[in-house]
């Protein structure tokens, strides 16, 4: 599975006095795309730090078009880019419920062990459950 999709509706915490959402919520919409992305492979981040393995953000961006406001309901996708090695990159396009671009994004993660600190290659396991 290289693409996810999950849905989400926009609550009131986490939007501005004028019913916008806070451009500072999308990196934890971007979040939910990927854990879910995840999750439907069968991993977790749980599983990953309980085998020694940790994932830090070391790149995020986000183009916003259009203000997702209170109550809509979003579409996060969540691509795959590449196949992962030290490294996995994510592109996300969130949609509302009128199928209109609210903004794309792209996030970087290092795989990390969590005893050294220091970078490390992708689990096999999900480089299995990817197909590679």
């Amino acid at each position: 599975m290289k693409k996810s999709s999950t849905k989400t509706r926009v609550r009131y915490s986490e939007t501005d006095q004028m019913g916008v959402v806070y451009h500072g919520n999308y990196a934890q919409f971007f979040e939910l795309g990927r854990t879910e992305w995840l999750r439907k492979l069968g991993v977790t981040y749980k599983d990953m730090e309980n085998s020694g393995i940790m994932l830090p953000v070391i790149s995020l961006n986000c183009k916003f078009i259009k203000s997702a406001i209170y109550d809509d309901v979003l579409t996060i996708e969540t691509f795959l880019i590449k196949k992962p090695m030290v490294k996995i990159e994510f592109d996300y396009k969130i949609t509302n419920q009128n199928d209109e671009l609210i903004c794309t994004g792209n996030s970087v993660l290092a795989f990390m062990n969590m005893e050294t600190k220091k970078p490390t290659r992708c689990p096999d396991y999900l480089l299995k459950s990817l197909g590679f």
